[in-house]
C-alpha cells in the first residue's frame, strides 16, 4: 500500500529473520526455565507472533516474517513475553529499532541487548498544541500578560491493557511556580480531540502607565516552561499510566506573540532508569528494511524499454537484466524486481529462455546443470514462488496437515531411536508418509501453472540439444527445479512457504527432513539412488523405492509439466484457500430482533466463497459467494471506535470486521479485492462509514439503501501479470544500478580491455561474463544515462520538498529525528532555509 506524498508514492516492507535469544532471566521457580515467545510490533502494534519455545532461557525461533508497511512509523520492535497460563502473560524485555536506524543493521545477523520495558520506554504519539501571549487590562487599568495554551488534539496514542481513555494535564513551571490544569478524559480513542484553551499568568501585574508598549521581564520568561502530560485514565488501583510528555520553553515566544506546532511525545526527564542490559539477555535477528520513492511511469520508461528488451539482445549476456545480475552482490537482490517486472509485462517466459540457454551453452558436465546459484537459477526460483504458490498449496497442504496431525513416529536412524520405539514401524511410518507426498506430487501436473511449464519446456528444450548424447539430461533439467528448488524446501521448511504458521516441532521436523531427502532423491532420477545418501540407515530405506513404478511416475510427471502447449483439462475450477484466520465481525441484522453485537469468528476465503465459523473446523454460520462480494472498503474508525476495520459489502447488507493489526487488514482486504474484482456487479460508489442510529455516519442519507457518496478505491487487477506494481519494479531496479554505480564502470573498464586486449584476462575483471564486449559496452553506456536521468530527479524532488518542508508540521512534528537528519543532509547541498 503505498502513501502518497505529492505526485511520488511511497512504498515501505520489511523482511525479518527471528533467530534466537540467548542469556533470559531465569524464572524465580524451582524450573528456572520459561516458555517464550516474541512479537514483532510497528510501534506497539503487534503485527507477527512467533511460536512458544518452551522450558529454554535460550530458546531458538528460526522464523521468517514479511509484511507491506501500510502506515508511518517510528520504531520496530521486538517484545520477547514470557507465557503465563494463569494470568496475563508478562515481557521480558524488547529490542525497538528507530526507523532512521534500520539502515545501519541492514540484511546482516546483529545482537541486540534486550531493554526494560516501562512506561518511559513505551512512549508514542503527537500533540498539537498552541499558545498565545497576550496583553489583558484590568477594570483597576493594571495590565497582566496572559497565556493562553490550547490542547487541539493528539494522535497514535499508545493502547495499554486493550483500552485509551486519555486525558492532558498543562502546567506552566518555573523555579518558583508550578500551576496545573486538566483536560476532560476522552474514552476509547487514541486519536483524542480536546480543543480546550488554558489561561495563565505568566508576568507579574504592573501598571498600564509604566508599561504601554508590549514588554515582560526576560528572566521571568527564560525560567518558564510549559508542560504537557498525557495519561491514560485507569480503572485499576495502580492509578492511571502515563503515556509521554512534552516541555516547551516559553522563549519559543520571542519572535511573535503566537506559536504553534505538532510535536512527538518523550519519556520523562527520570524515566528509563532501568536494569543494565545484560540483566535481560539478547536477542539475534536479521532486519531488511525497503523504502520505495516511486515517481509516475513516464518517468521509467527508458530504463524499463532497456530492460524489457532484455530477451532480444544478442547475446543475451550483453542485456541490461543479465549485466544487473553481474554488479550486483548476490544475484538473489537481482532476481526478484526482475521477474516481478517481466511478470507484470507477460515477458518472463522470453527473458528466462534466454538467460537459461546461455547458462546451458557454458555448461559442461550434464549432471551440474542449473545447479548454481546463478540468475537463471534464482529468476526461475522466484517465479516459481511467485507463480506456483497456489498450486504448492493445493499439492501439499493436506498432506503436511496431516503429518503434522498424526505424529507418528518416524525416527529410522537406529542411533536415534526412543525408548519404546520399533525401527521397522517406524520405517513403515515413514514409507507411507512418503508415498502420500509423492503421489501428491506426480499426480499434480495438470495443475501447474501454465507460466511454469512454459519455462520447464524452454529448460528442456535447451539442455536437450546441448546434450544430445544425453537422454535423462531432459528430465534432470527440470526436476533440478520442480523438485529440487520446490517441493523438497517446502517439505523441509513449511512455515517459510505458509504452508503451516510456525516452525514444526522437533519430531515432525526430523520426520519432514526424512520425507524432504527421498522425494528429491526420487525426483532426481539418479542413475545410483541408494548411493546418493551419505547415511547408510537412508540407503536401507530407499530400497522400499527401488521399483521401476516411481522412476516412470516421475518421467511422466515431468513430461507432463514441460510439454509445449500443455494445457488444464479440467474445465471446472477446485476451490482454492486463500487465506484463513480469526477476526471479530458485527452481527450484520439478519435476525429482526438479533443483537448487533461483536464476536471472534473463524474466517476462511476460497476462490468460490467467503465463510466465517464458529471455530477452525466448524461448519460454516455464513457464507458470501464471490460473485456477490460488490465492494471491500476500510471502515472509519470513528464508527465504532475501532481500529483496523473493513466492511464486506454485498447486495442486501455490509459485513463489518475487524482484523488484528493494520498488516492483517490489508492483506485481508487485498486478497477480497483480488478475488472479486471481476464481479460484473462492482460497486463504483460506497458509505465509508456505518449505518448508525438510522442514517449513514458518513452522509447523513437516512435510508439505509442510498447510494455511495465516496469513490470505491481501484482494486487490484485479477491475474499474476498486472498484480505487480511494474514502476515499483523499475525503482528498485534504478536503486540497484545506483548503489552498484562502481561496478558498472569497473564493467564498461573490462569491456574496453577485452576489446583492445584480447588475451588472458585482468584478474579484477575476470568475475564479469562478457561475451561480446562492444554490445556489452553500448548497454552499459545507456544503463549508466538512465540510472543518472532518474538520479537526478530524485535529487530536484528532493530539494522541492525541503523549501516545502516545516519543522513542527503534522508530517514532520517537533522530535522527529529522521526529519533533523533529512535537513542536515540537505543544508549541505542547499543554501535554502525552511
Amino acid at each position: 500500500m503505498a502513501v502518497e506524498d505529492e505526485g511520488l508514492r511511497v512504498f515501505q516492507s520489511v523482511k525479518i529473520k527471528i533467530g534466537e535469544a540467548k542469556n533470559l532471566p531465569s524464572y524465580p521457580g524451582p524450573s528456572k526455565m520459561r516458555d517464550c515467545y516474541c512479537t514483532v510490533n510497528l510501534d506497539q502494534e503487534e503485527v507477527f507472533r512467533t511460536k512458544i519455545v518452551e522450558k529454554s532461557l535460550c530458546p531458538f525461533y528460526g522464523e521468517d516474517f514479511y509484511c507491506e508497511i501500510p502506515r508511518s512509523f517510528r520504531h520496530l520492535s521486538f517484545y520477547i513475553f514470557d507465557r503465563d497460563v494463569f494470568r496475563r502473560d508478562s515481557i521480558i524485555g524488547k529490542v525497538a529499532i528507530q526507523k532512521e536506524d534500520l539502515q545501519k543493521y541492514h540484511n546482516r545477523d546483529t545482537w541486540f541487548q534486550l531493554q526494560h520495558v516501562d512506561a518511559d520506554s513505551e512512549v508514542q504519539g503527537k500533540v498539537h498544541l498552541e499558545l498565545r501571549l497576550s496583553e489583558v487590562i484590568t477594570d483597576t487599568g493594571v495590565v497582566c500578560h496572559k497565556l493562553a495554551t490550547r490542547i487541539v488534539e493528539c494522535q497514535g496514542l499508545p493502547i495499554v491493557n486493550g483500552q485509551c481513555d486519555p486525558y492532558a494535564t498543562v502546567t506552566l513551571a518555573g523555579p518558583f511556580r508550578s500551576e496545573a490544569k486538566k483536560t476532560k478524559v476522552k474514552r476509547k480513542t487514541n486519536n483524542p480531540q480536546f480543543d480546550e484553551v488554558f489561561y495563565f499568568e505568566v508576568t507579574r501585574p504592573c501598571s498600564y502607565s509604566k508599561k504601554s508598549h508590549f514588554d515582560f521581564e526576560e528572566e521571568d520568561v527564560d525560567k518558564l516552561e510549559i508542560r504537557v502530560d498525557l495519561w491514560n485514565a485507569s480503572n485499576l488501583k495502580f492509578g492511571d499510566e502515563f503515556l509521554g510528555e512534552l516541555r516547551i520553553p516559553l522563549k519559543v515566544l520571542r519572535q511573535s506573540s503566537s506559536y504553534e506546532a505538532w510535536y512527538f511525545l518523550q519519556p520523562r526527564d527520570n524515566g528509563s532508569k532501568s536494569l543494565k542490559p545484560d540483566d535481560l539477555g539478547s536477542l539475534r535477528l536479521n532486519v531488511v528494511y525497503t523504502e520505495d520513492h516511486v515517481f509516475s511511469s513516464d518517468y521509467y520508461r527508458p530504463l524499463r524499454d532497456l530492460l524489457l528488451k532484455s530477451a532480444d539482445v544478442e547475446p543475451v549476456s550483453a542485456s541490461a537484466a543479465h549485466i544487473l545480475g553481474e554488479v550486483c552482490r548476490e544475484k538473489q537482490e537481482a532476481a526478484v524486481p526482475l521477474v516481478r517486472l517481466f511478470l507484470h509485462y507477460g515477458r518472463v517466459v522470453p527473458f528466462i529462455s534466454a538467460i537459461a540457454s546461455g547458462e546451458v551453452t557454458r555448461t559442461q558436465d550434464p549432471n551440474t546443470i542449473f545447479r548454481g546459484n546463478s540468475l537463471a537459477s534464482k529468476c526461475i526460483d522466484e517465479t516459481m514462488k511467485l507463480a506456483g504458490m497456489h498450486y504448492l498449496h493445493v499439492t501439499l497442504k493436506p498432506a503436511i496437515e496431516e503429518i503434522c496431525q498424526s505424529h507418528k513416529p518416524c525416527e529410522i536412524d537406529p542411533v536415534k531411536l526412543k525408548d519404546g520405539e520399533n525401527l521397522e514401524n517406524n520405517m513403515e511410518n515413514l514409507r507411507q508418509y512418503v508415498d502420500r507426498v509423492f503421489h501428491a506430487i506426480t499426480e499434480s501436473g495438470v495443475s501447474c501453472p501454465t507460466v511454469m511449464c512454459d519455462i520447464f519446456f524452454s529448460l528442456r528444450d535447451a539442455a536437450a540439444k546441448r546434450f544430445q548424447d544425453d537422454p535423462d539430461v531432459r528430465y534432470t533439467a527440470v526436476s533440478s527445479f520442480i523438485f529440487l528448488r520446490f517441493f523438497a524446501p517446502a517439505i523441509l521448511s513449511p512455515n517459510l512457504f505458509q504452508l503451516t504458521p510456525h516452525h514444526t516441532d522437533p519430531q515432525t521436523s526430523r520426520t519432514l527432513t526424512l520425507i524432504s531427502k527421498t522425494v528429491q532423491t526420487l525426483g532426481s532420477l539418479s542413475k545410483s539412488k541408494s548411493a546418493s545418501f551419505k547415511e547408510s540407515y537412508m540407503a536401507t530405506f530407499y530400497e522400499f523405492f527401488n521399483e521401476q513404478k516411481y522412476a516412470d511416475a516421475v518421467k511422466n510427471f515431468l513430461d507432463l509439466i514441460s510439454s509445449s502447449g500443455r494445457r488444464d483439462p479440467k474445465s471446472v475450477e477446485q476451490p482454492i484457500l486463500l487465506k484463513e484466520g480469526f477476526m471479530i465481525k458485527r452481527a450484520q441484522g439478519r435476525k429482526r430482533f438479533g443483537m448487533k453485537n461483536f464476536k471472534k469468528r473463524w474466517f476462511r476465503l476460497t476462490n468460490h466463497e467467503f465463510t466465517y465459523h464458529k471455530s477452525k473446523g466448524d461448519q460454516p454460520l455464513y457464507s458470501i459467494s464471490i460473485e456477490n462480494i460488490l465492494a471491500v472498503e476500510k471502515l472509519e474508525e470513528e464508527s465504532f471506535k475501532m481500529k483496523n476495520m473493513f466492511q464486506v459489502i454485498q447486495p442486501e447488507r455490509a459485513l463489518y470486521i475487524q482484523a488484528n493489526n493494520c498488516v492483517e487488514a490489508k492483506d485481508w482486504i487485498d486478497i477480497l479485492t483480488k478475488v472479486s474484482q471481476c464481479n460484473q456487479k462492482r460497486l463504483t460508489v460506497y458509505h465509508p462509514s456505518a449505518y448508525l442510529g438510522g442514517h449513514w455516519l458518513c452522509c447523513r442519507a437516512s435510508s439505509d439503501s442510498a447510494p455511495g457518496c465516496s469513490p470505491c478505491t481501484s482494486g487490484l487487477p485479477a491475474n499474476i501479470q498486472l498484480d505487480i506494481d511494474g514502476d515499483r519494479e523499475t525503482e528498485r531496479i534504478y536503486s540497484l544500478f545506483n548503489s552498484y554505480m562502481s561496478k558498472l564502470e569497473k564493467m564498461q573498464e573490462a569491456c574496453g580491455s577485452k576489446s583492445v586486449y584480447d588475451g588472458p584476462e585482468q584478474e579484477e575483471y575476470s568475475t564479469f561474463v562478457i561475451d561480446d564486449p562492444q554490445e556489452t559496452y553500448k548497454t552499459l553506456k545507456q544503463v549508466i544515462a538512465g540510472v543518472g536521468a532518474l538520479e537526478q530527479e530524485h535529487a530536484q524532488y528532493k530539494r522541492d520538498k525541503f523549501k516545502k518542508t516545516r519543522y513542527g508540521s503534522q508530517e514532520h512534528p517537533i522530535g522527529d529525528k529522521s526529519f533533523q537528519n533529512y535537513i542536515r543532509q540537505q543544508s549541505e547541498t542547499s543554501t535554502h532555509s525552511i
